[in-house]
């Protein structure tokens, strides 16, 4: 696939990101996408992806840096499918509590904030967790959390905590969990987001 062509799945890379697992996991299902850090090509593609494991300010730097923050916020906002995932999807927010404080895209309204510590509990979740509705079993890797929203499609519960598992606006989605590392559920889910 040309970088540039109309049918172009652009996978956002800003050094924040589980590209090759996302990469794999769309090639499992027989679709091909283009790993970018290129702005040009983020705003022409038909479709982008926005994965995304790290922190919160320092993926915030990098966007800047590599010149990519309009390019996503305008990819978001054109009606195209749009996927984040992880931090991918933590970022879509107005603010994170982690990094002490981070403003970030603003692209859906809320905040992100950390799990409580909570006795017998480890923070980060790492591992497989039922979302609702469907109790569905998704992987999970995170500190952080988004609030429940008008936009929350799935919600799951850690730490006493109920939260954003997925979020849902027209053809923005965006998951808290990996659906690259999620097997079977986690296919359907990108195969259901590329029917969109």
């Amino acid at each position: 696939m040309e970088p540039n062509s109309p049918d172009t799945i652009a996978i956002v890379d800003y050094g924040a990101g589980n590209l090759t697992s996302v990469k794999n996991a769309f090639a499992a299902l027989g679709v091909e996408t283009v790993v970018t850090r290129d702005p040009a090509v983020v705003t022409a593609a038909a479709r982008v992806v926005f994965p995304g494991v790290g922190a919160a300010l320092s993926a915030m730097e990098s966007l800047r840096s590599l010149g990519l923050e309009d390019a996503v916020k305008s990819a978001a906002a054109s009606g195209r499918p749009f996927l984040g995932i992880c931090l991918g999807m933590q970022i879509l927010f107005e603010h994170s509590e982690e990094d002490g404080g981070v403003d970030t895209l603003g692209i859906l309204p809320g905040r992100v904030r950390r799990f409580p510590k909570v006795p017998g509990v480890k923070v980060p979740q790492i591992g497989w967790n039922s979302v609702a509705p469907g109790n569905e079993f998704y992987y999970f890797v995170h500190s952080y959390y988004a609030e429940k929203t008008a936009d929350t499609a799935l919600v799951a519960e850690y730490a006493g905590v109920e939260f954003s598992a997925m979020v849902r606006r027209g053809k923005l989605w965006a998951c808290q969990f990996h659906p690259e590392k999620s097997g079977r559920v986690g296919l359907k889910l990108l195969s259901d987001w590329l029917s969109i």
